[in-house]
């Protein structure tokens, strides 16, 4: 069957990239999907999907429209289909994402932070 555990320490010296998704499992039509935040993002939403930001290490401020939500290692969020956030990142952040698989991370947003076809790591 190819079931084998992940090591998210290890999946995360993989890369250095900042603010690109990288797969690392799938599940019922989601992804898991670890990331490295340093700096800005954009304002977005996701019309469509729900998104989980799961903070491994650091801390992560979620911009919302009416407060900021700080998260720091051992904590998450979901932020629901619809609403409008904008992470970021002051320091380097390392968090774990699941959302569905059409999630692109810019959600209606397209700039030079979108990425369209992300790495996978579990292979």
């Amino acid at each position: 069957m190819g079931i084998e555990k992940i090591n998210i320490a290890d999946k995360f010296s993989l890369f250095s990239e900042h603010w690109s998704p990288k797969i690392v499992g799938d599940l019922n039509q989601q992804q898991v999907k670890l990331a490295k935040l340093k700096g800005d993002f954009v304002m977005h939403k996701h019309d469509n999907e729900d998104e989980l930001f799961l903070v491994i290490e650091g801390t992560l401020f979620i911009e919302l429209e009416e407060k900021t939500l700080e998260l720091n290692a051992g904590e998450f969020v979901i932020i629901p289909k619809g609403v409008n956030h904008k992470p970021y990142a002051p320091e380097k952040v390392k968090v774990l994402l699941f959302e569905p698989a059409s999630t692109l991370n810019t959600g209606e947003v397209t700039n030079h932070l979108t990425k369209n076809n992300l790495d996978r790591l579990d292979k």
